[in-house]
């Protein structure tokens, strides 16, 4: 959900954002229809399950649709996960739930962006696959898109090396971009100091 809420935080107030990364998210609503009927019905399960069972038993079966499936054998990046979601509440989770079901369409907030953007995502992520990150990238003027190989929706936990790398390129961009003067800025700074 952090690309939704950086997005948010964008349509909200862009002039206190110097840069966005958006990594393996989305930006449409919920789709109308069948589509977004069966979306619903699926994070409810998990909701349910969460409070039945507990959230290590959800997120045993969330994670198998978040993680490369080549990994999920991979107890070492795995346990930190169903980790995460243990130290949390199925009423949190509940929460979260509503937010992503009642999330409102960003395609507008993507064009408006002018300041340096990263659009990154793993290329085994099939919650949030490539190509829509690349329509995201496209709706973006100037933004970087990298595509992690061998990597799920979990991108930070499953590759953090290419993502650390990927993001301080960024970062760098962000810097650079906060050093540049823009047009009508030196004048006014010399208008400033007479």
């Amino acid at each position: 959900m952090g690309g939704r809420v950086a997005l948010e935080v964008y349509r909200a107030a862009p002039k206190r954002v110097s840069g966005i990364a958006l990594l393996d998210t989305g930006y449409n609503a919920l789709a109308a229809g069948m589509a977004g009927e069966r979306e619903v019905e699926g994070r409810l399960a998990l909701v349910e399950k969460a409070r039945r069972d507990g959230m290590r038993a959800m997120a045993r079966e969330w994670v198998k649709g978040m993680v490369n499936t080549k990994r999920l054998s991979d107890a070492a990046l795995v346990d930190p996960i169903l980790d995460m979601f243990e130290s949390k509440t199925p009423e949190i989770y509940a929460a979260q739930t509503h937010a992503l079901i009642h999330r409102p369409d960003a395609k507008r907030v993507l064009t408006s962006i002018r300041v340096p953007t990263l659009v990154l995502c793993g290329r085994e992520d099939s919650w949030a696959p490539v190509q829509r990150h690349l329509e995201m990238s496209a709706d973006i003027s100037g933004s970087t898109f990298v595509e992690v190989p061998d990597c799920g929706h979990m991108c930070t936990m499953e590759r953090p090396e290419a993502v650390t790398a990927a993001m301080k390129k960024w970062f760098a961009s962000v810097l650079a971009a906060e050093a540049a003067p823009t047009f009508g800025a030196p004048a006014a700074r010399s208008r400033a100091t007479k």
